[in-house]
């Protein structure tokens, strides 16, 4: 009986990949770029397209590999500038300068056949010429937007690019070809490069801009899409990759913690869930910063290490008031034990700061993280649909580490009716919600749960003081009705706590 021959293709050979230079543009890309390759690296004036092109020759100069940086628009020495800035030095790379005098020069030009002719034929040729005297492995080349000024016409410039291309493969050279999107949508471009990287410069009203990179093609890797936030500081560019938590999974045995406080634990049902989050609900001035400090205290003496996110509060007055309330913090960040950050909303992006909470678990072994508050993360964000998708993956990968997570969430309002910037309720755990409300002429704080996916909750409403002696809980409120309508009355026959000599959130 004759066989019958599979149909089922061979499992492709990996291909050695090439590091970039940036980490966080290798782990996008799954490891790097494919060598002796030609890639689009495309942006705007500003975006850090020059950066990307140097941190990707140095890289190779550093693995022993000879780079060619080929400007048409910078001079060799704004090159040298640049990389001064960032505290590299250029020395080990060729640079091939094509602005110079020589190109300037008025006795120079043609008068028999049309300039741009001349010109592009004369700067294709001097470049190929460069690089069979060099013989670099990475080429860098910058930047395109003359390449298509000297062709004139778009089948002159493809046919240039092409060119080029074939050129390159046939000297296996892999090559960074800088674009800065002078023309609205060159799909030219795309099509003949083998990958394709987008960088996003976004101005804000208010704070500093927005980065972005953006792949939007690459044949043969399986890379992570979406967009992914990066910053362009002195030392470079450091690239953020979206969060995805599903990458992450961990095995863990989720334990049931107190909070050091037997009320709270009692309306929690026992305590905080290690893989849990827990929201704490309630306007401002209520005392959901002081609760957080109480369920961080607690794992600081467990020995835990922490992190605590302040996006509101500075850090002289979280301490100051911490003391005051009998909750001393600052020997544990002294030791190291906390990590205590303040964090301001307009100088931050969301892919940094996802970036900081992964470091944090990662790389120094934090098992309990506050965030303090989400309204200002919000700030952050350009819309709330997005702050919600990315607080879905934060979250979900916190979970999957087995770190226990405080968030706070404050609401519009004091009395009456009040609102959040967000409903992230169903993102949430355990959720406490704090309420003022009036009893005898003086202004109280009501504490209740009323979500907990991990234990079988308490129902009831209880009062809640905070003083010298830190959080206490009193005895369930019988008779309160209009607590979660926003104005609370209290109409039972429990005795209020006595105030404490000095209370404070």
């Amino acid at each position: 009986m004759n066989s019958v021959p599979s149909l089922r293709a061979a499992e492709p050979t990996p291909q050695p990949r090439m590091s970039t230079g940036i980490a966080g543009l290798d782990d996008i890309l799954g490891g790097g770029l494919t060598p002796q390759r030609i890639y689009l690296v495309e942006g705007s004036p500003g975006a850090g397209k020059t950066t990307l092109g140097l941190q990707f020759l140095l890289d190779g100069a550093a693995r022993g590999e000879r780079g060619l940086y080929i400007t048409l628009s910078e001079t060799a020495d704004e090159l040298r500038a640049v990389a001064a800035t960032h505290g590299w030095s250029l020395d080990a790379l060729a640079l091939f300068e094509l602005a110079g005098d020589e190109a300037l020069d008025i006795d120079a030009q043609q008068s028999v056949f049309h300039p741009s002719e001349v010109e592009l034929a004369e700067t294709t040729r001097n470049v190929m010429n460069e690089v069979d005297q060099v013989k670099p492995l990475r080429v860098v080349f910058d930047s395109l937007s003359e390449m298509r000024l000297l062709a004139q016409n778009p089948l002159r410039y493809r046919r240039q690019i092409l060119a080029l291309k074939q050129f390159f493969a046939s000297r296996s050279c892999t090559v960074l070809l800088l674009d800065d999107k002078t023309s609205a949508s060159d799909q030219h471009l795309h099509s003949i490069a083998h990958g394709v990287i987008s960088l996003e410069q976004i101005a804000k009203e208010f704070g500093k801009e927005r980065r972005r990179v953006n792949i939007i093609k690459m044949r043969g890797i399986r890379f992570r899409g979406g967009y992914h936030d990066y910053v362009l500081e002195t030392g470079g560019i450091t690239m953020f990759p979206r969060l995805v938590a599903a990458e992450h999974l961990r095995d863990f045995t989720p334990q049931t913690r107190p909070t050091g406080s037997t009320g709270l634990d009692q309306l929690l049902g026992g305590g905080l869930v290690s893989g849990t989050n827990t929201l704490v609900v309630g306007p401002s001035g209520i005392g959901k910063t002081t609760l957080s400090a109480r369920c961080l205290l607690s794992a600081l003496g467990r020995g835990e290490k922490a992190s605590f996110y302040l996006f509101d509060e500075g850090l002289g007055t979280f301490f100051a008031r911490n003391n005051a309330l009998g909750m001393d913090l600052r020997p544990y960040a002294d030791s190291g034990q906390l990590r205590l950050t303040h964090i301001d909303p307009a100088e931050l992006s969301p892919g940094e700061f996802a970036q900081m909470l992964r470091d944090a678990v990662e790389l120094h072994g934090v098992g309990f993280i506050a965030i303090d508050s989400l309204n200002a993360y919000l700030q952050a964000m350009p819309g709330e649909q997005y702050l919600v998708l990315q607080m879905h993956e934060l979250l979900s990968y916190l979970n999957q580490q087995g770190v226990t997570t405080v968030l706070v969430l404050g609401q519009h309002g004091l009395i009456g009716e009040v609102r959040s910037d967000v409903d992230l309720s169903y993102l949430a755990d355990t959720t406490v919600l704090l309420r003022f409300f009036e009893s005898q002429g003086r202004l109280r704080r009501a504490i209740t749960v009323i979500k907990s996916r991990t234990a079988s909750h308490a129902l009831t409403i209880h009062e809640l003081q905070l003083g010298q002696e830190g959080v206490r809980i009193g005895a369930p409120l019988e008779g309160f009705e209009g607590v979660l309508s926003g104005l609370p009355s209290y109409h039972g026959s429990t005795p209020m706590m006595a105030m404490p000599p000095h209370a404070s959130e």
